[in-house]
This record gives C-alpha cells, sequence and structure tokens, in this order.
C-alpha cells in the first residue's frame, strides 16, 4: 500500500531524504509519519504531518535535524533528515492513519492502519 524508498549509507553529520509513495492510491485522507526501527529495538515514531501539512510533530531525539513534508498532488511523503547520527541508523517505515483529528492521534505503531515496506537508513561514525 505504501512504499519507502531513498535510504542509503551516509557518515555522521551528512543528510538523506527519504520518501513514501502510495501507487494508486491517495494520501490526502489520511494523517502520516515516520515511524524507525533498529535491530533489537521497538518501531519507534519520528515524526507526523497532518492531512493537509498544516502541522507537524517530532520525537525530541530528532527535533531540528528532521523535516516531514508531503505533497498530496504527487502522494508522496517525505523525510528531510540532516545532521545524521550513528543512533539514527535503522529501517524507516512510513504509515498512516485514517483517525480523523490530528490532535487526537496516539503516534504509536498500534494505532496506524495503513504501513509500507522500510527503507534502510545507516550512519557511519
Amino acid at each position: 500500500q505504501l512504499q519507502a524508498s531513498g535510504g542509503g549509507s551516509v557518515q555522521a553529520g551528512g543528510s538523506l531524504r527519504v520518501s513514501c509513495a502510495a501507487p494508486g492510491r491517495t494520501i490526502s485522507p489520511y494523517h502520516m509519519g515516520w515511524f524507525r526501527q533498529a535491530p533489537g529495538k521497538e518501531r519507534e515514531f519520528v515524526a507526523a504531518i497532518s492531512r493537509t501539512g498544516s502541522s507537524t510533530d517530532y520525537a525530541d531525539s530528532v527535533k531540528g535535524r528532521f523535516t516531514i513534508s508531503r505533497d498530496n498532488a504527487k502522494n508522496t511523503m517525505y523525510l528531510e533528515l540532516n545532521s545524521l547520527k550513528p543512533e539514527d541508523t535503522a529501517v524507516y517505515y512510513c504509515a498512516g492513519t485514517s483517525q480523523v483529528a490530528y490532535s487526537r492521534v496516539v503516534w504509536s505503531p498500534g494505532n496506524m492502519n495503513y504501513w509500507g515496506k522500510g527503507t534502510q537508513v545507516t550512519v557511519s561514525s
């Protein structure tokens, strides 16, 4: 349903942009988010964006370094990753929720309705 792409390997301090596309369907009805999962760890929230893009939220660990955005006309969501650290190494997943009110969404993996296959981001020191 959702396809994440754009991951890769970079050195600490570098940048990447990952994308999430929804081939054959529209993402505009959904609030969307990014999660990540490092080896041996639980999947965790990274960033979220409301249906129209007017509201965003970030995990404290990425605030000021990552930027979430979306282009509903292209049915695509993005995550710009800057000032990358080795601890950002993980598989990054995009997800969506059909919940109506963005302010009421609890951004945990169990609350998402749609998921994409992840894309690997590796940051070396």
